[in-house]
């Protein structure tokens, strides 16, 4: 390796470990924390003031021009299937249906369903009330063994969440990412969802069984606040949950058809931003009724959309700032020619990267937006099928969840787990999904 080449890996370092001690030791934001790790990486690797100004303002441009888009939708979205009592309705719906033995397997399925067009921590904060209190009625046991088996049902619906942010579009982490790498948005849903359900099973059902045993809860410092309204039927919560996947995945799948290719409704549909916010227009007067111009509403909607969407964007558009930087300092070449020098796998390589942005900046979907912005080349170079790069970099993104992740604190404050518990249940939850992702990843290079 040559001396230039050293000073951008130590430049890297420098800037990330920089990030970690103002967000972790100082309590700043990591908006703050990721842009002056930006500025630390362009100026030790040798770059001038103004060009790392410049690649800090694109990619804060880039991420926020497009992903940014379906951030803010998702959490609309989610908003209105939360305050109109949607996603309750389900949840409660289908665990009446199930017995104790088949709940967790029940709470798996629904996350899984109810996640998917959500953003991460909307839709935890969205459906773990709704968890806790279904386990609270469903066990009836006293002591350590009565909070081992709500935490039987809770886990599984943490991995559904994880699962689907993690590795299947129209999550923001993967849809970046498909956009980054020039993938095919429906080759990697479809390759998505095959992995994301048997890692869902393997790290919630299964794991939950041995990392709940003697663990005990406290009271939740967090509770559910939703507005007293009758909710919609539950057939159409089903709808408004699964239509922008339908419309994506329609889209996608049509123009596979002969003579199809390019048909202006079909590319529209298998848009992201037009899927949600179709969604969302469509959602408001079939979730809302009759109640849709009711100030106290559109208040609740609008203002627990814009006060969840600020602090994400400001985290991602400075994560989008750090990849900028990575790249323009020659961080992605580096690890092109690395590479194709060593024979190391492409896949691999994104998933570290990615654990180390995680377990670094916190966010998975600042891991993503930083590893995919550097792997292009490797991509372009190794000829790695891309759908499954974007797979790796979302398995790796979500490695290890701990102190610098706001995601560790939600789930320690709505379950009531203490920290050292949270670490052993939701820290080791997370870490089963991104090894389980991309040992499925591997096996899955060998067959397409």
């Amino acid at each position: 390796m040559m001396t230039a080449d050293m000073q951008l890996v130590i430049a890297a370092l420098a800037g990330i470990g920089l990030a970690v001690v103002v967000i972790v030791r100082g309590r700043l934001h990591p908006f703050i924390g990721l842009l002056c790790g930006a500025f630390t990486v362009g100026l030790l690797a040798g770059l001038p003031l103004p060009d790392v100004a410049k690649a800090v303002q694109k990619g804060v441009g880039d991420i926020i021009g497009g992903t940014g888009l379906v951030v803010a939708l998702g959490l609309s979205l989610g908003a209105m299937l939360h305050l109109s009592g949607a996603a309750a309705s389900l949840a409660k719906a289908a665990l009446r249906m199930t017995g104790v033995q088949a709940a967790p397997w029940a709470t798996l399925g629904i996350a899984i369903v109810v996640g998917l067009p959500l953003f991460f921590e909307t839709g935890l904060v969205l459906l773990l009330p709704i968890v806790v209190a279904a386990a609270e009625e469903m066990t009836g046991k006293d002591g350590p063994e009565r909070d081992a088996a709500k935490l039987r049902l809770i886990m599984p619906a943490l991995a559904g969440l994880g699962v689907v942010h993690a590795l299947v579009p129209p999550h923001p982490g993967p849809l970046l990412a498909v956009e980054a790498l020039g993938a095919s948005l429906g080759k990697t849903m479809l390759y998505g969802i095959a992995i994301a359900i048997p890692t869902a099973i393997i790290s919630g059902p299964l794991l939950a069984k041995f990392t709940t045993r003697g663990v005990r809860l406290e009271a939740p410092v967090l509770h559910d606040h939703a507005l007293s309204i009758a909710p919609p039927a539950r057939l159409l919560s089903l709808l408004i949950v699964l239509l922008p996947v339908l419309m994506i995945a329609t889209g996608e799948l049509g123009q596979m058809i002969p003579g199809m290719k390019g048909t202006a409704w079909l590319v529209a549909a298998s848009n992201p931003v037009v899927a949600l916010l179709l969604t969302n227009l469509i959602a408001l007067p079939l979730l809302f009724g009759r109640r849709l111009r009711d100030a106290a509403i559109q208040n609740a909607v609008w203002h627990e959309t814009m006060g969840a969407a600020g602090a994400i964007l400001l985290a991602i558009g400075a994560g989008g700032a750090l990849k900028q930087v990575l790249v323009t300092a020659g961080l992605s070449d580096l690890l092109a020619r690395t590479v194709l020098m060593y024979s190391i796998s492409p896949l691999l390589l994104g998933w570290l990267v990615a654990v180390g942005i995680r377990l670094a900046a916190g966010s998975a979907t600042v891991a993503t937006i930083t590893a995919v912005g550097i792997m292009p080349g490797v991509v372009a170079s190794s000829g790695v099928s891309p759908e499954l790069v974007v797979l790796a970099i979302g398995a790796g993104s979500v490695f290890f969840s701990h102190v610098n992740d706001p995601g560790f604190w939600l789930v320690k404050s709505y379950v009531g787990t203490s920290t050292a518990d949270t670490f052993r249940t939701w820290s080791m939850l997370e870490t089963a999904i991104s090894v389980v992702g991309l040992a499925l990843v591997m096996a899955l290079s060998y067959v397409v």
